[in-house]
């Protein structure tokens, strides 16, 4: 690569952009990391730390899937900018909030509310990141964005190791205010000035609705990445008991699951996303690492060895299986014109987090179905992920190629 265009891969937009969705995912994960013992802090007995940890994350991806809506709207109508900085700020007050959190009903109000501010700022970056750099290095730097941001969860796991629920969450809130100041020397995308001046409609939700083409394309966005939830959401969000369920020796805690799987999924999003570039193709390399994830789900409930490394060692494979995040977001900026890139970009995989509640439902029900005992976890989960495999494999069909793509260009209609 050539030394301007190092230059622009490594630009103050990029750069802002990585380190807001480090500390997005950061406090997106902490409540999987700090769930055990933030409840049982609030009198929550072992018993029912599953159960309202269903909860809880239920709550907060609802709070996603309705930020998605307001923060990809706003992103198209006010400018990726105005995303950045509000989102940043709900949810940076929102955790700190949370920090004083005393009961569960106290608590799943500040988790929707952190969630409606999480739901802008991949969205928006991967947005503004798409327009301001060159098509030959717009894949470069979308798989920046996901590669360092993913490492948020490593230090969500330290940190939550080194204090208290308590001062994780105010941390993390500290860190969003932090990004806030730094957020000021970045500029709005030139794109979308550009079509600030112009008589067109910008942010109407309703256009993905209104034409059979774009539909498919919406929803084809949104399903390619359901396995990637189903993962992250029940099987790393709930390791804890799948390594009871497996007969684990030894424990397994949900932050070091969380970090190992976080580290896979960044190994995933910067080899899928350079493959990507070397392949000339977005839907090739996700097909691929599609298969891959099957074949990890199914070592991961199947496990034949019983170790406590070895199960951490499968939730790193299951994150690197689902390491086409980045890749997932970037085709849904790239299938949309300006006037609705925003509003798809942020809300595609908000809505696709959002999917976490009924499979967690349908995963209760299916537990449940089968008696509750430790294979009906098992094979409650493969049947809801083999599902997820299946529709990702659907939805990919329904897309279109779009590597190297012209992002200069407007939805009508």
């Amino acid at each position: 690569m050539k030394d301007e265009n190092s230059k622009g891969l490594f630009s103050v937009p990029v750069i802002v952009a990585a380190l807001g969705y480090f500390v997005d995912i950061y406090d997106l994960l902490l409540f999987s990391i700090v769930r055990r013992p933030s409840l049982r802090s609030m009198g929550v007995t072992d018993d029912q730390l599953f159960t309202q940890g269903e909860f809880l994350l239920q709550v907060q991806m609802t709070g996603l899937l309705v930020g998605g809506l307001i923060w990809g709207i706003m992103g198209d109508k006010r400018g990726r900018l105005s995303v950045l900085f509000g989102s940043i700020l709900l949810y940076s007050l929102a955790n700190i909030a949370n920090g004083f959190a005393e009961t569960v009903n106290q608590y799943a109000v500040l988790r929707f509310i952190a969630g409606v501010g999480l739901a802008g700022e991949l969205g928006a970056g991967i947005t503004l990141v798409s327009e301001v750099l060159p098509t030959r290095l717009r894949g470069y730097g979308t798989t920046l964005v996901a590669s360092v941001g993913l490492m948020g969860a490593v230090l969500a796991n330290f940190v939550a190791k080194t204090f208290d629920w308590q001062i994780a969450y105010f941390i993390g809130g500290g860190l969003g205010l932090l990004l806030l100041v730094a957020r000021i020397s970045i500029f709005e995308s030139g794109i979308f000035l550009k079509l600030k001046q112009q008589t067109v409609q910008r942010g109407n939700f309703f256009q993905l609705f209104n034409n059979p083409e774009r539909f498919k394309k919406f929803m084809g966005s949104i399903f390619i990445g359901l396995p990637i939830w189903f993962t992250i959401g029940i099987l790393i969000t709930f390791s804890p008991e799948f390594a009871q369920a497996l007969h684990i020796k030894g424990a397994v805690a949900a932050g070091d699951a969380v970090m190992y799987s976080y580290i896979g999924l960044a190994v995933g999003d910067l080899s899928s996303g350079l493959i990507s570039q070397a392949v000339k193709s977005r839907k090739k390399v996700v097909l691929f690492y599609i298969f891959l994830t099957l074949a990890v789900i199914v070592l991961y409930l199947f496990t034949p060895g019983r170790s406590v490394v070895y199960f951490y060692v499968t939730c790193f494979l299951l994150g690197v299986g689902i390491g086409y995040w980045a890749l997932f977001v970037t085709i849904a900026a790239e299938q949309f014109g300006t006037n609705l890139r925003s509003t798809v970009a942020t809300t595609v995989p908000n809505f696709i987090r959002g999917t976490v509640v009924p499979l967690t439902i349908a995963f209760r029900f299916l537990r449940e179905l089968f008696g509750g005992d430790d294979s009906a976890v098992i094979y409650g989960a493969l049947i809801v992920g083999v599902f997820t495999i299946v529709v990702a494999l659907v939805a990919l069909r329904a897309i279109q190629e779009t590597f190297g793509r012209d992002m200069n260009f407007l939805e009508e209609g």
